[in-house]
């Protein structure tokens, strides 16, 4: 019978086939990378150093993915505002919304499996659901509690999500709730009816999405500091605390238990460099837990969010904004051509969060917050803006031939 442990002449065999298969990176392409990272490194060190000074922030993790490679896993500021200890790449943070992207792109992989469909309708799942009528009741699909197109209020019973209630308690009541529009014909932001996503996974595969997140990303792509619990985040030593505004500048407050039985809208923990991780997948970088078209199905742009009133449209060349399947995708002009961006914004707890993929330049940006900082609102058009200076300025001579494949770097 064969021994299950891999011996030591077969471990060698691995390596040397995988030395012969690997593409070569020559000395000039590993210097030009390094010269990039660490210029990178710097530019973002002074701002957010910057940001520090002024009062903006707290701390900060970042992590910049570009092509394969994770150039930025880093922290900025303090853990505490009245402790020294310091923000790495592994210091952990609450996501917030940020937990609608994985929730999403969750969805997209059972789909892809024959597991679910978009069409597949809520009540069918949850029986004790209802809002309006029963033939309004009956329209109502995955697709549209993930692209906030249910046809219910802006925000309905988030105030029972924060207090607590279970999501089959919260599934009862929207039946006193008085539908807006048609299923589909209208973008309207929520927590509780997004959180309804992870029941139906639940009921579709019988096993909760804590489950499904672990088994089918976290463990794959090695997210060794992600939780999705409130007890689990409470004995972590390297944990980034919230921050609320004093006259006095900012002060540590408590971490909250708000939003786990919600996980999908907003329960996810995770530091700077389980964010890079996840956003290689997200790239496209990691197939053979994810192919490219079955990513494709979260990012699809589903219903149009109308008017100027968001920060993200304020962007320099903002073009239009839609919801996907938990993401904002986002069209803006760039050097007379129309490009994507996919983007989701977090707050919860008092942190506050931005992540941004960008397909066309195979590009990833993450920023986490302690702090329910105003930056949130520009750091991604900012370090867009630091990281195109670098790549494509004085230090580049392109190193993209051959992407060095580094799963870390500058903790």
């Amino acid at each position: 019978m064969r021994s299950v442990t891999t011996s030591e002449e077969e471990s060698a065999t691995i390596l040397k086939e995988k030395i012969k298969t690997e593409p070569t990176v020559d000395k000039k392409t590993i210097k030009i990378y390094k010269e990039h990272q660490q210029a990178l490194n710097d530019a973002l060190s002074d701002y957010f150093k910057k940001a520090i000074a002024s009062g903006d922030i707290v701390g900060a993790g970042v992590s910049i993915v570009k092509g394969d490679s994770i150039v930025i896993s880093s922290g900025f500021g303090k853990k505490s505002a009245g402790l020294s200890d310091k923000v790495n790449g592994e210091t952990v943070f609450r996501l917030g919304s940020l937990s609608k992207g994985f929730a999403g792109v969750l969805a997209a992989k059972l789909k892809s499996e024959g597991v679910l469909d978009w069409s597949d309708k809520v009540n069918d799942y949850i029986p004790e659901f209802q809002l309006g009528d029963s033939i309004n009741t009956n329209k109502i699909t995955l697709a549209n509690i993930l692209s906030q197109t249910s046809g219910t209020p802006y925000h309905s019973y988030t105030n029972l999500v924060e207090a607590g209630l279970s999501l089959t308690e919260i599934a009862k009541r929207f039946k006193d709730v008085t539908p807006i529009s048609e299923p589909g014909e209208l973008y309207s932001y929520q927590n509780a009816m997004f959180a309804l996503s992870g029941e139906v996974m639940e009921k579709s595969t019988n096993q909760d999405i804590r489950t499904l997140l672990n088994t089918k990303f976290f463990k794959p792509l090695g997210m060794n500091t992600i939780s999705m619990d409130y007890e689990t985040l409470g004995r972590n030593k390297n944990v980034a605390l919230p921050h609320v505004r004093s006259r006095k500048g900012w002060r540590t407050s408590r971490l909250n238990d708000h939003y786990y039985n919600a996980l999908a809208a907003g329960g996810i923990n995770a530091s700077a460099l389980d964010m890079g991780k996840w956003m290689r997948l997200l790239l496209g970088r990691r197939p053979e837990i994810m192919n490219k078209s079955a990513l494709d199905q979260a990012f699809k742009p589903f219903i149009e969010i109308k008017g100027r009133s968001k920060y993200y449209q304020r962007w320099s060349g903002h073009l239009s904004s839609y919801y996907g399947f938990g993401w904002r995708i986002h069209k803006f002009q760039e050097n007379d051509e129309e490009k994507t961006m996919l983007h989701h914004g977090g707050s919860v707890n008092n942190y506050r969060n931005e992540i941004a993929v960008y397909p066309d330049a195979d590009l990833g940006i993450c920023v986490l917050l302690n702090s329910n900082s105003r930056l949130a609102q520009t750091v991604i058009p900012d370090l867009y803006k630091i990281i195109n200076e670098v790549f494509n300025g004085d230090h580049s001579e392109t190193a993209t031939e051959h992407p060095i494949q580094v799963t870390s770097a500058s903790h």
